[in-house]
């Protein structure tokens, strides 16, 4: 675990997270509760994640490609998301499994 997750996360090894925005519908819409959980992600996976061009903006976004320097990740709305195809490899900090509001379940 390097610094960086430490900073995102704190000590904690999981965290609550509002989303903003729509590049994550259908699956997130604006304004719901997630929790992020320290642990490694796999393709498909709704992960937090930060990248070197926009430096403390975090993003949820669904990993796509583990490559060399980091994940290719994607937001589900194409249409509405800023992610790798334009920002490069992200950073992945946690998994994000679980919605807890407005409607339980899992993500």
């Amino acid at each position: 675990m390097g610094r960086r997750e430490v900073i995102v996360l704190g000590w904690l090894p999981l965290r609550r997270v509002r989303v903003r925005g729509g590049s994550m519908a259908p699956a997130l819409s604006d304004g719901d509760v997630v929790v992020a959980v320290r642990r490694r992600p796999r393709v498909g996976d709704v992960v937090l994640v930060t990248w070197d061009a926009r430096p403390g903006q975090l993003s949820v976004k669904r990993a796509v490609l583990r490559g060399p320097d980091g994940w290719h990740v994607e937001g589900d709305n194409r249409a509405a998301s800023t992610d790798s195809r334009v920002l490069g490899q992200a950073r992945v900090h946690a998994v994000i499994p679980w919605r807890l509001w407005p409607s339980p379940g899992r993500v």
